[in-house]
């Protein structure tokens, strides 16, 4: 079985170390670098089981659980002002653990995107596909 799931960043955030390197790009200051890894944590929820709402100050996940390399991005729009990032978990990743959070992370290692839901519980033996927008 595979299960897909697609996250859309408005109902996340782009840290405010991510805004600050767009903004530094766009000034011609730095290169912007290529968004490299997506990870996953069971952080994103408080102990009566509600969503905790992003900040934009995060650095990191509250409770990471696993780093992986992006396997492919596309735009998601004839406009390519939306990029999709995705990762596929295997059957043996991250089984019986709930993934409540999930960030991308840059090629210098800082985390530029973060969200939290509701827990995905992950089942042994089941492959999940993780795909997450960022729209500008």
């Amino acid at each position: 079985m595979i299960y897909r799931e697609v996250i859309k960043m408005p109902h996340g955030v782009i840290t405010e170390i991510g805004r600050k390197k767009l903004c530094k790009a766009h000034a011609g200051d730095v290169t912007l670098p290529k968004i490299t890894h997506m990870a996953f944590g069971t952080g994103g929820i408080d102990p009566q089981g509600e969503v905790i709402e992003p900040t934009g100050t995060e650095t990191a996940l509250k409770k990471e659980v696993l780093k992986k390399s992006v396997n492919g991005h596309m735009y998601t729009d004839e406009k390519e002002t939306s990029c999709r990032y995705t990762v596929r978990l295997e059957k043996n990743e991250l089984v019986n653990q709930n993934i409540s959070e999930q960030g991308l992370f840059d090629a210098e290692g800082d985390l530029v995107a973060y969200i939290t839901f509701l827990p995905k519980g992950k089942d042994e033996g089941m492959v999940f596909i993780f795909d997450m927008d960022e729209i500008f």
